[in-house]
């Protein structure tokens, strides 16, 4: 499958953080972006994700809104605030499912809200729409 891989030899690897507290959607969510050709890295708590952001500088973050201290809200706007970080690519992927709680993360700031249990296609889909937005930004 390696043309569903980006191109790493004509652009640097994309970088992405997955901040979620369950095992459960962290393992195979590692397993599906290293697969495909993304540099990843994870953690479990909100202040490991603030550390974690500032330190990797990914080029998008796939973030659980039930984090704890802070929350995945909270992280979304923090990274917005923070100049280094604002252009960064966020798409909550969250267990948090009312339509509520998708127009809260959207209004902290994230490019997206998909909601758990979703398929491998569905997730890939928009990680690959925003890491191309996130290229085109540079115009």
């Amino acid at each position: 499958m390696a043309a569903d891989r980006p191109d790493s030899a004509s652009r640097p690897q994309k970088r992405i953080l997955i901040a979620d507290h369950e095992q459960g959607t962290t393992i195979p969510l590692t397993y599906l972006m290293t697969q495909t050709g993304y540099t990843v890295r994870t953690v479990s708590s909100g202040e490991a994700a603030l550390q974690e952001a500032a330190d990797y500088k990914p080029d998008l973050i796939l973030l659980e809104a039930m984090l704890a201290n802070p929350d995945g809200f909270e992280i979304c706007r923090a990274i917005r605030e923070t100049p280094a970080l604002a252009a960064t690519r966020i798409l909550f992927v969250s267990a948090m499912a009312r339509d509520i709680d998708v127009a809260k993360g959207l209004a902290s700031g994230a490019d997206g809200y998909i909601t758990k249990p979703f398929s491998n296609s569905e997730i890939m889909d928009h990680v690959r729409k925003l890491l191309e937005i996130a290229d085109g930004s540079d115009e």
